[in-house]
């Protein structure tokens, strides 16, 4: 089956941001915990600066496994169980 070219680079951008293990920790956070906001996820893991996170999140949501909610001055995250499933059903195991 030949794949069209933006579901070849879709997969690429989602499969090289998992392949970070601080990105890979983050996604499998989201995944068992729904809407954390930045200062909730840095909580949860250890040894990680805010901006570091920040990195991490936004390469996350571009790459489009993680959708983001802005209620006030907070962002919520949480993870795009459809590309999740998509490009990466180990996740949602």
């Amino acid at each position: 089956m030949v794949r069209d070219n933006a579901e070849v680079r879709q997969a690429v951008k989602i499969y090289k941001a998992l392949g970070e293990p601080t990105r890979l920790k983050i996604a499998m956070l989201l995944t068992e915990e729904k809407n954390l906001c930045c200062s909730d996820i840095q909580s949860k893991l250890e040894s990680i600066a805010g901006s570091t996170l920040s990195h991490h999140l936004k390469q996350l949501t571009d790459c489009g496994l993680l959708d983001l909610r802005k209620d006030g001055t907070y962002i919520y995250y949480s993870v795009n169980r459809e590309a999740a499933q998509k490009y990466a059903p180990y996740l949602l195991t």
